[in-house]
């Protein structure tokens, strides 16, 4: 009988064991995971501060401001129709002739549910991409370019439109686009 006794003791001593390390380990990782009180970066990959934003009060999230595809970006998906006719519009729409200077001039924004752009933030770059300052006329030209919703696709996200993350670099020589990433 003693034998028994220790063998079920033993065994609910175990189960006990098991069960407070899943319930500590399912609290680290869901809570403390993303408690970002003490952390250095606070928010998600692509995350757009709205205080900071540019274009941020011309349009509204939709889904209660649930945002998808924000550690890649939308890519090749957001453009209306192909990346070919993006470019076509672009040489349509901006004229790189009356400015001299190169760099990269990189967008990050977001698309509401209906393929509306807004919430940009900007980076500007020189080709040996340290930060700077490139002509503010040619950096407003591309940026309302850019924030023209005839661009951009409405993404379906589980069967239903919703907002999404895009980005964006013009690569520029001499105020000529050379190259559109992604």
């Amino acid at each position: 009988m003693k034998k028994w006794v220790k063998v079920v003791l033993y065994s609910l001593l175990g189960i006990v064991l098991i069960i407070g390390a899943a319930a500590g380990y399912f609290y680290l990782k869901f809570k403390k995971d993303f408690d970002t009180t003490d952390q250095p970066y606070k928010n998600y990959i692509g995350y757009i501060d709205p205080e900071k934003a540019l274009l941020n009060n011309t349009y509204s999230l939709c889904n209660n401001g649930k945002i998808y595809r924000t550690y890649n970006g939308a890519g090749l998906d957001a453009y209306k129709n192909t990346k070919r006719q993006f470019r076509i519009n672009l040489a349509n729409k901006y004229s790189g002739d009356s400015f001299t200077e190169s760099g990269y001039i990189n967008f990050r924004f977001l698309v509401n549910c209906d393929g509306n752009p807004g919430w940009f933030e900007i980076v500007q770059m020189n080709l040996d991409l340290e930060e700077k300052e490139l002509n503010s006329e040619m950096v407003d030209s591309l940026l309302t370019f850019t924030a023209m919703p005839e661009n951009w696709n409405t993404l379906e996200f589980r069967e239903d439109p919703g907002n999404y993350y895009m980005y964006i670099s013009y690569r520029i020589e001499n105020g000529k686009v050379v190259e559109i990433i992604p």
